[in-house]
């Protein structure tokens, strides 16, 4: 059985973004598969009484500076494109609700390549249905069943009981990464997440 690690995430995150481009290379690295989790943040910090760091630290320019310095750095210094949103903070509840309908497809890596890049690399606007269908057909996606999934109160309600589950799973923000019940937190955290790996022998 492939070993495989879990990567909780909503689109809202710069950091869940730049986590998700370095994923590829560390799972080729230790041979292992990744299970993309689509979480909505809101609901997160709703249920632990969390904040990003943007809002808990909004009247500290200082911090904040800081906090935009350090995104674009990782991103440089790993060869990555990325771009502030525009609309940070991001509305991403339609194109999460799309992820939960991916979750599983052929194409659940293409969907979330390309709603990831349309928001940190290209600045758009995904809380507009009309945008989110331009994403979708410029990346030659299942339009009409995503409109649908994004639609339906199931699909809803389900993404809300993936986060309810999460929070349980002890997740509080994201990216949050597990590999078995060890949970690491952050862009940050794959150094010791690759540390994990190395200890742990494949099976």
């Amino acid at each position: 059985m492939a070993r495989s690690i879990d990567f909780v995430y909503d689109f809202c995150s710069p950091n869940a973004f730049l986590a998700h481009k370095m994923l590829p290379k560390l799972a080729a690295r230790h041979k292992v598969e990744v299970n993309y989790v689509p979480v909505l943040l809101s609901g997160i910090f709703k249920a632990t009484h969390n904040q990003s760091p943007f809002q808990a630290f909004s009247e500290n320019r200082q911090k904040t500076a800081y906090l935009t310095h350090d995104l674009h750095r990782f991103a440089r210094r790993r060869g990555l494109s990325f771009h502030m949103s525009p609309h940070f903070p991001v509305n991403t509840k339609l194109a999460m609700r799309g992820a939960y309908a991916a979750s599983g497809k052929s194409w659940e890596n293409k969907y979330i390549d390309a709603v990831f890049d349309a928001i940190w690399v290209h600045g758009q606007k995904v809380d507009e249905i009309g945008v989110l269908t331009d994403i979708l057909q410029e990346n030659e996606l299942p339009v009409r069943k995503i409109r649908e999934a994004v639609a339906n109160e199931g699909t809803k309600q389900k993404l809300k009981e993936q986060t309810k589950s999460a929070v349980r799973r002890g997740v509080f923000g994201v990216p949050s990464l597990f590999s078995g019940t060890e949970m690491f937190f952050g862009k940050n955290s794959l150094a010791n997440l690759e540390l994990e790996l190395k200890r742990s022998p494949e099976p």
